[in-house]
């Protein structure tokens, strides 16, 4: 028994190659994703605005004595503090 011709061994082990390689491109292409509803990002901001607010402080102490300082200042409570405190409040409720 003669074989003479090797040569076309190459040829089908680079056709292999070739297929096997243009299969793994072929899985590379897909991606995952994913949708999130608008409900759930609206539960998502709720839970943390909620848990920011329960790690905040009620009252800011610090802030509270300096206020009490400026008031015992006789000089501190004038007509143009009074009303500037009362226009931010009324700003702050939207008039």
């Amino acid at each position: 028994m003669m074989i003479d011709k090797i040569s076309n061994v190459n040829a089908i082990n680079t056709l292999q190659n070739t297929k096997r390689s243009n299969n793994v491109t072929a899985s590379q292409n897909y991606s995952d994703e994913i949708s999130v509803s608008a409900e759930a990002k609206a539960r998502a901001e709720e839970l943390y605005l909620n848990q920011v607010a329960e790690e905040t402080p009620d009252v800011r102490s610090e802030l509270v004595e300096q206020i009490k300082l400026k008031i015992q200042d006789p000089s501190y409570l004038n007509e143009a503090t009074i009303a500037a405190t009362a226009d931010r409040i009324l700003s702050a409720y939207g008039f």
